[in-house]
């Protein structure tokens, strides 16, 4: 065990709980800065994040009526993806897994081109001690045609480790996803999706089945099922689960009640990870200090979901 993030848990200290080493396995990297960063490169005033209960839905209208023209003004995307990195680096992320949504160069008229090459010169000039393992990150709600199309010049690069499907997971069959899938397994990518963020627990074991999945983002939806936690058990499915955002998003109530704690205690391997920091602002550190003030975990075990993410990615 690390005695000094159990020290600094235990003195309510979150700037010693930021010097210690933890991984962020679920981070969506336009939205993986502070706002007040992007705040100075606006050179305004961004309202707060303010949930009004349309969960997933909600959040893309928040981005649109208040993030997308900010984002769409010359070198936004750049000064986005620097907050990413200076977030990380602030709050002692060692093993970082940020994907890149595949639309992005449509949306922002950005070449794929200069999205990774973006991505190489701020992990460089930022944080080049991080273990950086950029992912794709697809939209459920999209045509898979287009996603096939989007996909296929960042897969070309060689540069992208992993892949991720998000937002709204009743937008289509997951099935409709297996092919991508299927071929991003076999040039050698890390398989994840979310799943079970507002789903049920088949949802959790049906994603992971039919797209092979190596790790499923959020997940918590499987807590409801012990037959489902004792199967993501004995096959080591690890879930990439962000507090901050399922309470922000009003998928539970408190960090007191989150279902992590049933998770954990079913041997489900979990990691506590910042999601959309922009919209939650609440980073990796201040999570687990939250979870450790609540009475959820102690410090040992705190420190055993804190390995889990660094550990597993060493191994992927």
């Amino acid at each position: 065990m690390n005695m000094q993030f159990s020290e600094s848990l235990a003195s309510d200290d979150i700037k010693k709980v930021r010097k210690i080493p933890k991984s962020d396995l679920h981070n969506h990297a336009m939205m993986g800065g502070r706002l007040s960063h992007l705040e100075k490169a606006v050179g305004k005033k961004i309202e707060r994040f303010r949930n009004g209960a349309e969960g997933i839905h909600g959040i893309n209208k928040w981005i649109a009526h208040h993030y997308r023209d900010l984002l769409l003004l010359p070198g936004t995307f750049e000064k986005a993806i620097e907050g990413a990195f200076l977030q990380a680096k602030s709050d002692g992320i060692t093993v970082l897994e940020m994907s890149m949504d595949v639309f992005m160069p449509r949306l922002f008229n950005i070449p794929p081109e200069t999205v990774i090459s973006t991505l190489k010169q701020k992990h460089a000039e930022i944080a080049p001690e991080i273990d950086f393992r950029p992912e794709l990150g697809m939209a459920r709600s999209l045509p898979v045609r287009q996603l096939l199309s989007c996909i296929e010049p960042f897969l070309e690069s060689g540069y992208f480790r992993s892949i991720d499907l998000y937002d709204d997971e009743f937008a289509q069959p997951i099935g409709n996803f297996r092919e991508i899938y299927r071929f991003a397994k076999e040039t050698g990518l890390r398989c994840k999706a979310h799943a079970g963020e507002f789903g049920d627990a088949e949802s959790v074991r049906n994603a992971v089945e039919v797209l092979d999945l190596d790790a499923v983002q959020h997940g918590i939806g499987a807590s409801t099922s012990v037959e489902v936690m004792k199967w993501l058990a004995k096959n080591n499915i690890q879930l990439n689960v962000c507090p901050a955002s399922n309470i922000s998003l009003r998928r539970v109530k408190s960090y007191k009640s989150h279902p992590i704690r049933t998770l954990f205690d079913h041997g489900v391997k979990v990691t506590v990870n910042s999601d959309d920091l922009m919209l939650f602002n609440k980073g990796n550190s201040e999570q687990f200090l939250l979870l450790y003030r609540s009475g959820s975990f102690s410090s040992e075990e705190l420190d055993l979901i804190r390995m889990n993410g660094i550990s597993a990615s060493i191994n992927s």
